[in-house]
Formats: structure tokens, C-alpha cells, sequence
């Protein structure tokens, strides 16, 4: 087999995977002791994230090593497979070879689980923060504690009043979690820190383009959520989108601006491209169509997962929704198919994937949460723990949930956040920035 990256040529089937994120890690965890497959996984970053909590760690409530994981940790002991911090620049699905920056490999099988990427709609990312990634995570923190150091010394009170307004855009789950945990450092933290200051001028405004937060839940869910939220002094507009974002001045859809020099965007989330596949499989949102069995259209040895998989049927016209619970089920369930597979057994009709909706959630500070699950529905303290309980035993590792539960319990406690450092580089910064630029330019 062609192979420029020292990965051993075993005589094994090769299973490439492009991306670590929840659909990847579940597939590999479900073949990783299937001695028929090497498993080459290829992924930007060395390590898992967790992404449902990257807010916390914007927030200052948990620190960034807690909702993260190492690959080469998560598979020390399966001797078959094997990592690459490499960028996947192109595929050549004729030659079944994956190019990236470090070489170029040869596959038996390829499964394409590279995930999302935030979606701007044609806005201008550059000056915006965003949640996709554990970096940009802890730069929102850094961004954020530091406008409060900004504000101490701004005479102007123009120049303050863009300092202490908070925009957030995007009112689903990950919006409406930000929003809360701001909401509980103004209420409860910031003026413990800075006493000299008014917090009453901090604004924090989320706002959503329809007419309630949390669309994708019932209405009972979207009215309690913004009832939390005001209670945390969180301004909610509705029917309001962003058109634009220039001078510090976030311009609406209904012509209204509000001056703010932290725009944090949460409203959208689109598939990360891969080129060199046919037009016949490209899907709006850069989704790639599959099959029932999550093999590409056209392809008998490709497969996509996650959030880059678009399964159109009758009750799916624009694919499953983009979240990490099918991503879950789709890695698992194609592990399963190629554990058949090893056991020489055909695709049945019986391991057609189907979606298991188990409900959706959304925390809005402490006891305080929304539960819709397929059987029942509740709100307040009890969803709270039940939110707590479900991301608690989703993390990856041992140490990622005890530092967690330590955290939350010490946060629950003492109603403080102990992780509010703003460690900034000079270099990082740098290289931060060129990484914002060249998202950018992708974005566009």
C-alpha cells in the first residue's frame, strides 16, 4: 500500500477515518479490537472534545483539560490503531487515497466524520467569537474577563457601554447555555471581583431570528428557558437577526444597531468540506448524501457519519439534525455493520440506520434546565441534575469526570467560578489569529 506517514503495512484491511470528534471515536471504539481492520485515524488536533461543554470553559467554570481527551491515550492499549495530526486536504476516491499535509494514504475503507463548523451566513467571522473549538473557548474567556479589566479604565462612557454589552446571536441550546452562565457571573461573581464597578450596565442580549428560544423544543421548554434567563437579568429578543457587524456596532434585520465590542456567534453550523467528491453527493451545507447504511451515494468503499452525513429520506428531507446524539448513534452503528462485515455477513435490512430520539436538553444555570424526552417533559431543579447526570457520564475518562464533578460541586457550593485567569501569549495570539483569518477566508 502507498504510505508516506510510517504507518506499518500489516496486511490488514485499512479503515481511514477523517475526524476525532463523537461520530469518529464511537466507530473506532466499536472495531478497535477487531483484529481484520488497521484503523488510521486522521484528525487536526491530538485530542477528543467534548463540545456540549466548551461553554463552561468560555465561562470560566471548568478548565479546558476537563472536556478534552488525548487520542493516543483513548487507544494506547489497540495496537491497531494509529493516529496522525494531519490536515485532509483532498480525497482521490479513484486511487483510494486521502491526501493531507503530511503525506498522502492509501485506504481499504473510508469513513469521512470531520464534523461542522460554524456558519456565519455570509457575516464576516473575523471579529466575532465563536464555540467550535476548545481554543476558541478559551480565547472567549480571555476576550471576555478582559473587557472587564478594559472597562475599568474606560472614561468614555460610549467606549464603556460597548464593553458591557454581550451579544450573543443564536437562541438553541448552545446560545441559551452562554447566555445563563454569563448571566450567573454577573449576578453572583463579577461584583465580588470588581466592587468599584456597576453591573447594572452590563447588558447581556441574546437574540434569535424566530419567535421563541430553543425552537427545536416544545413551547413549554422555550417559555421556562427565557423565564430563567430574564431571572438572570438576560435580555431576550426575538424575530431578530444579525446583518451585519462593523465599528463595534451590531447591525439587525429590523435596522436597530447596539454598540458592542463582543459579539459571540452561536446561530448556525455547517459541514466541514472535503474536496475531490463527486458533485452527485454534495448536499446544501456542505453535507455529503448517504445511504441508509451511511455509505456515500456512488461509493462502495467511502462512508460518512455525523454531522457531515446527510441521510435524505421522506421523514429526514434535509438529513438528521446536526447534533452529537446522532453522531453517537451513526459511529456506533456503523461499527457494528463492520463488525458484520469481519464476520463475512452482508448489510441486512435489520441494520438500516434509524435515528433513536432520546430527548433533548438545555441548562440555564444552576437549578435551572429544560428536559424534553420522548416520554416526558420536565423543567427546573430536577432537569438541572438530570442535565448534570447525562453530561457526566458522556465525558470521556476517569479524571475528566471527577475534576468536573469536583468543579461543579465547588461552583454549586460557593456560587464562584475559581478559573477566571486570562492567560494570554504573544505568540499563541499570533498564531490564534491566523487561524481566525484562515477560517475566515474558508467561511466565505
Amino acid at each position: 500500500m502507498s504510505n508516506k506517514m510510517n504507518i506499518p503495512d500489516t496486511g490488514q484491511e485499512r479503515i481511514v477515518v477523517i475526524g476525532g470528534g463523537f461520530a469518529g471515536i464511537e466507530f473506532i471504539k466499536k472495531i478497535r479490537y477487531i483484529d481484520d481492520y488497521q484503523i488510521v485515524l486522521l484528525d487536526r488536533q491530538n485530542y477528543f472534545t467534548f463540545q456540549p461543554l466548551l461553554y463552561q470553559v468560555a465561562t470560566a467554570g471548568l478548565e479546558p483539560n476537563s472536556v478534552a481527551y488525548p487520542f493516543r491515550r483513548l487507544f494506547r492499549k489497540n495496537k491497531n490503531v494509529h493516529f496522525r495530526m494531519a490536515e485532509v486536504q483532498e480525497v482521490s476516491p479513484s486511487h483510494d487515497l486521502v491526501h493531507t499535509n503530511i503525506g498522502q494514504l492509501e485506504y481499504d475503507h473510508l469513513v469521512i466524520a470531520c464534523g461542522g463548523q460554524t456558519n456565519y451566513f455570509g457575516n464576516n467571522p473575523e471579529s466575532m467569537m465563536n464555540l467550535k473549538s476548545l481554543t476558541g473557548a478559551v480565547e472567549m474567556k480571555n476576550a471576555i474577563l478582559g473587557t472587564f479589566e478594559k472597562a475599568l479604565e474606560a472614561d468614555d462612557p460610549e467606549e464603556r457601554e460597548k464593553l458591557f454589552n454581550i451579544v450573543i446571536t443564536g437562541g438553541g441550546p448552545t446560545g441559551v447555555e452562554l447566555a445563563g452562565a454569563f448571566g450567573e457571573m454577573k449576578k453572583f461573581v463579577l461584583p465580588k471581583d470588581y466592587p468599584q464597578m456597576d453591573f447594572d450596565q452590563l447588558q447581556i442580549i441574546l437574540l434569535e431570528g424566530q419567535d421563541r428560544v430553543l425552537p427545536a423544543m416544545s413551547e413549554k421548554a422555550s417559555a421556562e428557558a427565557q423565564k430563567y434567563l430574564e431571572q438572570l437579568g438576560v435580555k431576550v429578543r426575538l424575530n431578530k437577526m444579525v446583518d451585519g457587524y462593523e465599528d463595534d456596532e451590531v447591525q439587525l434585520n429590523d435596522d436597530s444597531t447596539i454598540p458592542s465590542k463582543n459579539l459571540i456567534w452561536t446561530a448556525g453550523i455547517k459541514a466541514i468540506q472535503i474536496p475531490g467528491l463527486d458533485d452527485a453527493v454534495q448536499h446544501k451545507g456542505n453535507r455529503l448524501v448517504v445511504d441508509k447504511f451511511n455509505r456515500l451515494v456512488g461509493y462502495n468503499n467511502i462512508y460518512a457519519i455525523g454531522d457531515i452525513a446527510a441521510m435524505l429520506t421522506p421523514d429526514t428531507p434535509n438529513g438528521h439534525p446536526m447534533l452529537a446524539p446522532v453522531a453517537i448513534q451513526q459511529g456506533q452503528h456503523l461499527g457494528e455493520n463492520f463488525l458484520r462485515i469481519a464476520r463475512n455477513d452482508e448489510f441486512a435490512e435489520f441494520y438500516v440506520f434509524q435515528y433513536r430520539d432520546k430527548g433533548t436538553m438545555a441548562t440555564i444555570g444552576r437549578n435551572r434546565a429544560v428536559v424534553d424526552a420522548p416520554y416526558f417533559k420536565m423543567q427546573g431543579t430536577l432537569a438541572w441534575f438530570a442535565w448534570m447526570f447525562v453530561h457526566l457520564i458522556t465525558l470521556v475518562g476517569f479524571r475528566n469526570k471527577l475534576v468536573t464533578l469536583i468543579d461543579w460541586s465547588y461552583n454549586y457550593f460557593t456560587y464562584d467560578r475559581a478559573l477566571r485567569l486570562i492567560t494570554t501569549d504573544k505568540k499563541l495570539d499570533n498564531k490564534n489569529e491566523k487561524a481566525r483569518k484562515t477560517e475566515a477566508a474558508e467561511a466565505v
